[in-house]
């Protein structure tokens, strides 16, 4: 599991959800429409989008997609359980993603630019050095 604490735009984090949950069935309109996000009651698995004002546009599959304005947070669990992750509106349209992901998780952060492939990069290298080290005390 990954720790992640990193400031990201909602639309970046829009993307995430979509390419992690339904970017083989969303409807072009919708995944073109920066205001629409798709939301999911199961659980594990939720998907839930705090908004001002909510719309309900249609349901397909496990997916509701929903048209959100003032989005003031997003909660996101996957399937499998093993990445909870929350987005948190700092300002306008910018937030702070928190949360734990699988490393699987990381390639769709990366891919939608919730995180930078500086910010993987630098994760990997912390978690070899750390490795290295419980390497070196084993051996003494």
């Amino acid at each position: 599991m990954v720790t992640i604490d990193a400031a990201c735009s909602l639309e970046s984090f829009r993307k995430f959800i979509i390419l992690s949950t339904c970017n083989s069935f969303i409807p072009e309109s919708y995944f073109e429409d920066y205001e629409v996000f798709p939301e999911r009651e199961t659980s594990p698995g939720l998907i839930y989008v705090e908004a001002a004002d909510k719309v309900t546009l249609k349901k397909i599959r496990d997916m509701t997609f929903v048209n959100a304005k003032e989005v003031l947070g997003i909660i996101y669990s996957s399937k499998s359980g093993n990445t909870n992750l929350k987005w948190r509106q700092v300002r306008r349209a910018m937030g702070k993603v928190t949360g734990e992901a699988s490393t699987n998780t990381l390639v769709n952060l990366t891919e939608a630019g919730v995180l930078t492939q500086e910010w993987v990069q630098n994760y990997l290298r912390k978690k070899a050095e750390e490795k290295q080290v419980n390497a070196d005390e084993l051996t003494n």
